[in-house]
């Protein structure tokens, strides 16, 4: 009796697939393609949803995604994939968190002010794949939205909005900081070629741990904290909505950190530009505009990046001469520096439109920070309040300072050389930097009262040398005083040397008189 079922079954498959050749063979596809457009368009008049369809990628994009579509999967994924019955995984954040999606051809709900909509993903795979193909993926994939029809223009004015900025915040939450720098501008160009390099952002520097005094770290924190929640604000009395930081101070202060800890408090990324390896003006720009929104752009030492002071250079027969004067290794730096930065002719003119011209405007809510160790030699146009609108001095190792870092490394808010600490830090000037490098333990015998001790050690050897060295300043300077007023009074007095001038221009007046 099973083998007659099947038997019935195969005759039944060849009859169908017989009909089935014959249907095409009588009707070529333009017919079939002319009558199903003519059965949508009579079925649409009574077919009461409305379908909208969201492609991965774009016709005028075959290498970027849609970002619409990304969205919309990072909505459903938070939303939605709760009422999904099959569901696919990845991972984000370096393993840190596993995100759940719906996976192809299921269908889940979401309600929205009472209406109820309905989304289904899907794909459309070509019946012909191309021999090489330009994305790694042929197949088209979607998001299909169907909603009743009597709800289509809350649908398309209020709910899609409300998608895609949801998807967009959410995307901000669980990213990937990132760590980027600019290429070689001779090496934009090619196959998957890009202008930034980046790394993954994970710096541990805060605004806690940050080194600096306590009502400086609350001003800025108070500061970015009021930018950040500024869009509206920037709006209304139309400025482009980003900040410039200044920050200056020895070396060893913690410029870096305090960027760091800027990026941790905003969960920006961090773009790192190097101007030596940017062209020209046009390939700045470039560079700007590859930049995303919510992100801090850094240009450290800026006063040995190029030659920005916007002074009128001297003449190359003026400068040859002081080379000559000045010792051979400071000559070999210079001369290196020179030569790398005739690889690069960004002007002062276009840093300051990198700033604050109208390309700066192309994107919204960044941070552009600047540091030196030398601010006087920057350009004050450069600088000035609107450009660099914050000026944030990082200066030596106070005591407030100290208490942070001895909290930070030794876990001790107070002992009793807290004091020696404190008048040895009034009267030497060490950086932040020297301080945590004697705070640090070196071995797991070395306690709290030996790292204190070694840094008071570190202080007064500090304060020894300062002394000496202002001596032999003192010295040095005392006998050049005293050099240059014995060449004065030689000059002035020396009968002999006033008779050797006397006789030497009579001789020279002889000789052109015989001439």
């Amino acid at each position: 009796m099973m083998m007659g079922d099947m038997t019935q079954l195969g005759s039944l498959m060849a009859v169908v697939m017989f009909i089935w050749a014959t249907f095409r063979q009588l009707f070529p596809d333009e017919f079939r393609r002319d009558v199903r457009k003519y059965v949508n368009k009579l079925v649409s008049y009574v077919y009461p949803y409305v379908e909208i369809t969201f492609h991965e990628y774009q016709v005028d994009s075959w290498f970027e995604r849609s970002k619409a579509f990304v969205s919309i999967e990072r909505y459903l994924s938070t939303n939605s994939s709760n009422k999904a019955k099959r569901l696919k995984a990845s991972v984000v954040k370096d393993c840190e968190s596993v995100v759940l999606s719906m996976d192809e051809y299921e269908e889940v709900t979401d309600d929205f002010n009472g209406i109820r909509i309905w989304w289904t993903s899907s794909k459309k795979i070509p019946q012909q794949r191309a021999l090489f193909s330009y994305r790694g993926d042929e197949e088209n994939r979607f998001y299909r939205l169907t909603c009743r029809r009597e709800h289509r223009d809350i649908v398309t004015n209020v709910y899609l909005k409300h998608v895609l900025d949801e998807g967009k915040a959410i995307a901000v939450r669980t990213r990937q900081r990132k760590l980027y720098t600019n290429n070689k501008s001779e090496n934009w160009h090619g196959y998957k070629r890009t202008v930034w390099s980046h790394i993954v952002f994970e710096h541990p520097s805060t605004f806690d741990t940050l080194a600096m005094d306590p009502k400086k770290k609350k001003d800025v924190l108070n500061d970015l904290i009021t930018f950040s929640k500024s869009k509206d604000y920037y709006k209304k009395v139309g400025k482009s909505w980003k900040r410039g930081y200044l920050l200056y101070g020895p070396p060893g202060t913690g410029k870096s950190s305090m960027i760091a800890a800027m990026a941790n408090l905003l969960e920006y990324d961090i773009y790192d530009l190097e101007l030596t390896s940017v062209k020209d003006n046009t390939d700045l720009r470039k560079l700007l505009i590859e930049t995303s929104s919510k992100s801090i752009i850094v240009i450290e030492d800026i006063d040995c990046s190029l030659d920005l002071t916007g002074q009128r250079k001297q003449k190359k027969k003026d400068e040859g001469k002081e080379l000559d004067k000045k010792d051979p290794v400071e000559k070999k730096v210079e001369e290196e520096d020179d030569k790398k930065k005739k690889g690069s002719e960004v002007t002062l003119s276009g840093l300051l439109n990198f700033i604050d011209g109208l390309w700066s405007a192309c994107g919204s809510e960044r941070l552009i920070v600047f540091t030196t160790n030398y601010v006087e030699k920057l350009d004050p146009a450069l600088i000035r309040r609107g450009r660099m609108d914050k000026h944030i001095e990082m200066s030596y190792c106070c005591f407030e300072t100290f208490k942070v870092l001895a909290n930070n490394y030794l876990d001790v808010e107070s002992h009793e050389l807290f004091g020696t600490i404190d008048r040895l830090l009034g009267e030497t000037m060490m950086t932040p930097a020297d301080v945590a490098e004697c705070l640090m333990p070196k071995s797991d015998e070395e306690n709290v009262e030996i790292c204190l001790t070694k840094l008071i050690k570190s202080l007064e050897d500090a304060k020894e040398e300062a002394r000496l060295k202002a001596i032999e300043d003192a010295r040095v300077k005392a006998e050049k005083e005293a050099a240059k007023t014995k060449d004065e009074n030689v000059q002035v007095s020396d009968p002999k040397l006033d008779d050797k001038v006397q006789v030497g221009d009579a001789k020279e007046e002889n000789v052109t008189l015989t001439a």
